[in-house]
């Protein structure tokens, strides 16, 4: 199981890495794990806004589907693309062109609620 260094984690298993103000949104290495092969991704294109702790969509796998969660609130700028075509990069590559969506963010203290790798690893018992 892969975790990156530069990345963190909320306990609904996104994660989240920040460049500047810019927060890229993906599904953790184990979450896509325990999910199976993906075959969709429902991201609504007219998304603007995401609120911490919020749903902004959803992931289906063959034999499930479950909410995706908003680590962080803020202004959606960008909605991977490349998912709408294969959404099995979320398995192939979740912390590179797996990617879910960018969002701009103001409020920076909210980061600090989210986990370490190290404390994530602990969290799934990695």
């Amino acid at each position: 199981m892969d975790f990156p260094e530069g990345i963190k984690y909320s306990t609904d298993h996104e994660w989240i890495k920040v460049d500047d103000t810019i927060a890229t949104i993906g599904v953790s290495d184990y979450a896509q794990s325990e999910l199976g092969d993906i075959v969709f991704i429902d991201i609504d294109s007219d998304l603007e806004e995401i609120s911490a702790g919020e749903t902004f969509g959803s992931i289906e796998a063959v034999k499930t589907v479950s909410d995706l969660y908003a680590p962080i609130s803020g202004k959606v700028v960008e909605i991977n693309p490349a998912l709408e075509d294969e959404p099995e990069l979320v398995n192939t590559d979740p912390y590179g062109e797996g990617w879910l969506i960018k969002v701009e963010f103001s409020d920076s203290s909210q980061l600090d609620s989210l986990l370490s790798s190290e404390v994530y690893k602990k969290l799934i018992g990695s």
